[in-house]
C-alpha cells in the first residue's frame, strides 16, 4: 500500500468513528503523533516486544499522514517522499551530524 492509499484509509477511519476531522485539529493530530513516538521510545527502552513497540510506530505514521490529509491536500505524499528521498541521499556523508567527534 502507498502513503496516498493509506491516507483515504485513514480518512475512512477518522470519519466511521468520529475522531478529529478539521483543519484546527491538525495541531492536536500532530501533537498525538509525538506523544505515540514517545509510547515507542518507552515500550523500546522497558524492553517491550518488535510488535508493540512497530504498533507505536504505526500508530506515528497514522497520526502524520491523517495531518497531512488535512494540512496539505493536494500534495502527493508518495512523491513527496521520493523527493526528500533524494534530497537527503545528496547530502554529504553524515550531514548534520556536527556535534559527533570527528
Amino acid at each position: 500500500m502507498h502513503l496516498e492509499e493509506m491516507k483515504k484509509e485513514i480518512q475512512e477511519l477518522v470519519l466511521k468513528k468520529g475522531f478529529y476531522n478539521r483543519i484546527e485539529d491538525i495541531p492536536k493530530k500532530l501533537l498525538f503523533a509525538f506523544i505515540e513516538l514517545g509510547e515507542a521510545s518507552d515500550d523500546w527502552k522497558k524492553g517491550a516486544s518488535e510488535e508493540k513497540i512497530a504498533e507505536e510506530l504505526v500508530d506515528t505514521i497514522f497520526y502524520i499522514l491523517d495531518a497531512s490529509r488535512l494540512a496539505c491536500p493536494s500534495v502527493d505524499m508518495d512523491n513527496m517522499f521520493k523527493k526528500k528521498l533524494e534530497k537527503n541521499l545528496q547530502r554529504p556523508f553524515q550531514y548534520g551530524e556536527g556535534h559527533r567527534e570527528k
